[in-house]
Parts: structure tokens; sequence; C-alpha cells
């Protein structure tokens, strides 16, 4: 029989486990959230445990845009950016020299580079990459100083990868491609595809740009085990352990979402996704659409879901069909 062995690593093809219950899963249980997923139009479902593949729904190699689960593969960046000195998290905006088309003020440049990291710089400035919920939920500008208040904003994000362009001197794109998709033997990302799997987008509005990714379910769930193994790929550091570690702390409360770190949503006392429960270890790169790169230490578990955002009118899958089908598994895991 197949037994769990933490140190199995995806070659390059991920490994499957014969059945479900070699994996530790009930199976009958896991086959009711796959059906929920499938009646909700999940576009791909990958859970892994064990650094195998236990189930898959849908197509797992169909690239599709990773929204702003794009967050998190920056909080990678950056954390082995601060290891290696080229990233001060103290660092003011007033010292980068980082301003924008509508000048900051005096007390906005205070903002630091770990306030932007945790959604908590209070600048408001028009930025890009919005959703509407983005849109709905910003104050007005001016309203809270930094530090003061959590606030979902992508101006701190885009900001944060001008930062990092501007202090390591690589852009996000080569930077992922060398550091992170190739050490992981990534299967499908390429920035020689057409076009590629990670560029930049441009606004009016704003100097700062967005670093939009599209990648398959699969190679997602690469970067899912790297988190669940501490920042380590085999035998290598890939991303600082303290770095992956902290990333996950509930730094800010955010209401029925949980909690939110560097860049990565956190379980707070098991709330995460409305009306469910989910374990208080839990932690999740998310993208609008539905989404999720879900990440449970406790269960040696890994769970990536993708919705087809690549279509007009878009296939979501919101959070209150998205929670279930999350439970479900853990559910079928414990």
């Amino acid at each position: 029989m197949d037994t769990i062995r933490d140190v199995d690593w995806p070659e390059t093809r991920w490994g499957d486990w014969s059945d479900p219950a070699s994996a530790g899963f009930d199976a009958p249980s896991l086959a009711r959230a796959l059906a929920g997923a499938e009646a909700a139009g999940s576009a791909a479902l990958l859970v892994v445990r064990g650094g195998r593949i236990v189930a898959s729904l849908g197509q797992p190699a169909r690239k599709l845009p990773c929204h702003s689960i794009r967050k998190s593969l920056l909080s990678a960046l950056i954390g082995i950016a601060v290891e290696e000195g080229k990233i001060d998290l103290s660092a003011s905006l007033e010292s980068l020299g980082i301003d924008d088309h509508d000048r900051l003020s005096a007390i906005e440049r205070t903002a630091t580079v770990y306030d932007l990291l945790t959604a908590r710089s209070g600048i408001m400035h028009p930025t890009g990459y919005e959703s509407a919920r983005m849109r709905r939920i910003k104050p007005p500008r001016h309203l809270h100083a930094p530090t003061t208040r959590w606030t979902y904003n992508n101006w701190d994000f885009n900001a944060l990868g001008t930062i990092y362009e501007q202090c390591t001197g690589e852009t996000i794109p080569e930077a992922f491609a060398r550091r992170i998709a190739a050490p992981l033997g990534m299967e499908d990302f390429s920035l020689a595809a057409d076009p590629p799997d990670a560029g930049h987008i441009g606004f009016a509005e704003t100097a700062h740009r967005a670093y939009p990714f599209t990648m398959t379910a699969r190679d997602l769930a690469r970067f899912g085990l790297l988190w669940l193994r501490q920042g380590r790929w085999r035998d290598r550091q890939i991303v600082p352990t303290p770095w992956v570690r902290n990333s996950v702390q509930p730094v800010s409360e955010a209401g029925h979402e949980g909690a939110y770190g560097y860049m990565w949503w956190v379980c707070r006392q098991g709330v995460m996704y409305p009306n469910v429960i989910l374990p208080a270890d839990a932690y999740a790169a998310r993208g609008v659409g539905g989404h999720v790169v879900f990440v449970v230490p406790s269960l040696d578990l890994v769970v990536v879901h993708r919705a087809d955002t690549a279509v007009q009118p878009i296939r979501e899958v919101n959070s209150f069909t998205l929670g279930p089908i999350l439970e479900g598994i853990v559910n079928a895991a414990e």
C-alpha cells in the first residue's frame, strides 16, 4: 500500500496516489466535494497530499489568468530579495523615491515597504487592475495615515512591483522564471510563450504597473507545495523559511475573509470563506472569480481551484460556492 512520505516531490510530471484512501482520504466524501466543484463549473481542481496528486478535475494543464494570486507570487520574490539585502522592509517611500502622477503627500511618503506588503499604507491614489469589489471598499484618499488601517488596495501591491524591480534590477517576470519556476520544475510556465505567461500592464492614472500572470493549476500546485514545505524544494532553500512563516501570520483582520499577512490570505479561527469552518492553520493565495491556492500544513494538503475567467462573461465560482468545496475536501482528509 502507498504511504504518505513528506519527502515526496513532483518530478518532471506530478506523481499520483493509487487511490484516495491510500492518501488518507475518505473516498466517498472526497467524491462529493469533487461533484460539487463539477456542478459549480470549476475549470480545474487539483488535490495534492504528500507531494502527489490525490484527485484531479477539469483541465489542470490549461493556462488561466491568476488575477490576485500574482501578489503571493511577488511575496515570494520579495522574501528572497530581503534575505539578499536588496530590499529593506523599513525603507520609506520617501527614501526610495516612490511617487505617483498625483503627488504623494508628506504623510503618504512616510509609508514603508512593510506597510505596502501588509496593505496598510493608507495611500488611496488612483490605480489599476482593480476588481469592482476593490473599488467599492476603497476609502477616500488622505482619510487614513500609514499603518492605521488595512485596506485591500492595488496601489500598494502595484507600487511594490515598482519597488522590487527598482531595488533588484530584475523584472518580476524574469525573476519569477529564474528564481521560482525553474528550480520548481514548472511544466508549463514560459516567458517564450505567445503571449508570455507574465508581463506588465500600465495605466494612465498611475505610474505603477500591474504584473499579471497566466498559469496552470499544476504549476500553481508546485508553488503551494513550496510554501507548504517552508520554502524548500528538495535539498534547496528557495524562499527563506522565516519569510514563509511570517508571510502567513494574521497581521490584519479581514472580516469574513479571515486575516491578511504578506500578500497571503490567512485563516482566522476557522474563518476564511463565508458560512464554513476551515482549519486554523490554513492559508491561501487568491484571485477574483474563484482562483485559489489553498494550503493546510496540518493535513499536508494543497488544493488548487481555477475558474474560467478567460471567457466573457466569466464563469465565476463565488466564495459561497468555493468555501463548501474546500471544506468538503478538508473534511474528507481529516
